[in-house]
């Protein structure tokens, strides 16, 4: 069944989002810098839009389609481990913060690797770096191409393998058009429909299940776990909770996709205004999305599919024009951080591997064309490992998290703050890390009731301060003999 009064309202913000593209392009046109503005936007972004870009970025289908999902079938446990994330946008810009974004500026860095290549000197770290965020941002990409098809899927009644090239095509030629700049400032936008859109299915949900009261006891009439902090199945423990907070909490601070928007505001002004925005905005939108999907089990019961718990119960609840507004808050999550990965692993390609190792002296409108080039064939690549989708799109989402975190988080933090740091320490952390995190995950998964990602952290961290002092007293001798 196509809902077409829902769908109008998409199509209007769509057609907004299209045109501030449109208006994005022209800045690139006329750039003196091609890469400043198409990966950075010119490092001119205010308060506001810097928080609304990294909510974006941060809140994606995970957080509205994913996660809502996990909530209906696990209970109020799921709510409570979800807001670990509560402090990312403070910890992402605490920690890096002025000094990335002052350092990042002295040296020109346009990328994370920029900044790793400088701090390092080493062609291994570049190498390992483009490969993991090429590896595992197309995990994340494909995660939201999935969480996109499943929202035009559930609105339309269409399969979801055209659902998923309706959902590609628009994001593609979107993210070509504009650049960082587009994306930043429809952020803005899209956060603000987040924001809004959170609030207003929360209120219809209460609504619809005849109050809180009455939605608790159906909770508890069905499983009197899945309003303890436990979960239905008993499976949140105490020690997972809190090592999952590694992954969703501290370790954001090294993934590349956050960290990036890190070295594209302003001002110091600018920064403490996201703080305080970011860490409001992302708080409304993680607890309001959770608390949805565990509150619509009593309202809409015997979903299969956790990942379409949230559309459904949005068509359910709302009149169909409210529907459709609200449910540009997802679809605006999803593009928001599909636009931000693909800019970023276009960067990675394009200005750390092709301007690196292929064509140094390449001209402005060479890097443009690779840069267009790369953006879409990547785009279409997602598409293809996105045509069969997974059982619930946020463990994809959340593998990838993983990844980025323990190849990148300590290189990042310990390349900022301590002087001994250095490309052994580095190399051998970013190994050690990666190649346990992929051991643990595909075959142990957690252990000792851990998630996945604690011991590869943990043993990177080990790694990089062991390495770099021992590479520091090896080179001290040898000066000395020497």
């Amino acid at each position: 069944m196509i809902h077409w009064s829902v769908i109008i309202p998409l199509l209007i913000f769509l057609i907004i989002i299209f045109g501030i593209g449109i208006w994005a392009n022209r800045q690139v046109r006329t750039s003196n810098s091609f890469l400043q503005e198409y990966f950075l936007g010119g490092r001119e972004m205010g308060g506001f839009i810097l928080a609304m870009t990294m909510m974006a970025t941060y809140g994606s289908a995970s957080s509205f389609i994913g996660g809502p999902g996990v909530a209906y079938n696990t209970g109020l446990g799921w709510v409570l481990l979800a807001m670990a994330q509560l402090p990312a946008g403070y910890f992402v810009l605490m920690v890096l913060g002025k000094k990335f974004a002052i350092v990042a500026r002295r040296i020109e860095a346009i990328t994370l690797i920029d900044f790793l290549k400088k701090r390092y000197d080493s062609h291994t770290i570049v190498i390992l770096s483009a490969i993991s965020i090429i590896i595992f941002l197309f995990a994340s990409m494909t995660a939201q191409w999935v969480g996109g098809a499943r929202l035009i899927e559930s609105l339309t009644g269409l399969s979801y393998t055209s659902a998923l090239l309706i959902f590609a095509v628009a994001v593609l030629a979107y993210v070509i058009i504009g650049g960082f700049r587009a994306v930043a400032l429809t952020d803005a936008l899209q956060g603000s429909i987040m924001i809004v859109g959170t609030v207003i299915l929360l209120i219809a949900t209460v609504i619809a299940g005849g109050g809180v009261d009455t939605i608790m006891q159906g909770l508890v009439a069905e499983n009197p776990n899945l309003v303890t902090p436990f979960g239905a199945e008993q499976n949140l423990t105490p020690l997972y909770v809190s090592t999952f907070w590694i992954l969703i909490g501290l370790g954001v601070i090294g993934l590349p996709q956050i960290a990036v928007r890190a070295m594209s505001y302003k001002d110091s002004k600018s920064l403490h205004k996201a703080i305080l925005i970011g860490t409001i905005g992302i708080g409304t939108i993680m607890f309001g999305m959770h608390l949805i999907g565990v509150f619509a089990r009593p309202v809409m019961p015997g979903i299969e599919v956790g990942d379409k718990v949230m559309p459904l119960l949005t068509l359910e609840v709302l009149p169909p024009v409210l529907a459709g507004i609200v449910l540009a808050a997802p679809m605006a999550a999803i593009m928001s951080t599909v636009n931000a990965l693909l800019i970023l692993v276009s960067s990675t390609v394009v200005k750390d591997i092709y301007l690196n190792y292929i064509n140094p002296k390449a001209s402005d409108a060479q890097i443009k064309n690779r840069s267009f080039w790369v953006t879409s064939i990547i785009g279409c690549a997602v598409v293809i490992f996105a045509v069969k989708p997974p059982e619930l799109l946020i463990m994809l989402n959340l593998f990838a998290f993983g990844g980025l975190e323990s190849a990148f988080l300590w290189s990042v933090v310990f390349g900022l703050y301590w002087k001994k740091a250095n490309k052994y320490g580095a190399i051998s952390s970013m190994i050690v890390g990666l190649t346990l995190y992929i051991v643990i995950y595909r075959f142990a998964e957690n252990i000792y009731g851990m998630h996945s990602v604690t011991i590869p952290i943990i043993a990177s961290l080990i790694t990089f301060v062991a390495v770099s002092l021992i590479a520091q007293k090896v080179k001290k001798i040898e000066d000395y003999h020497f």
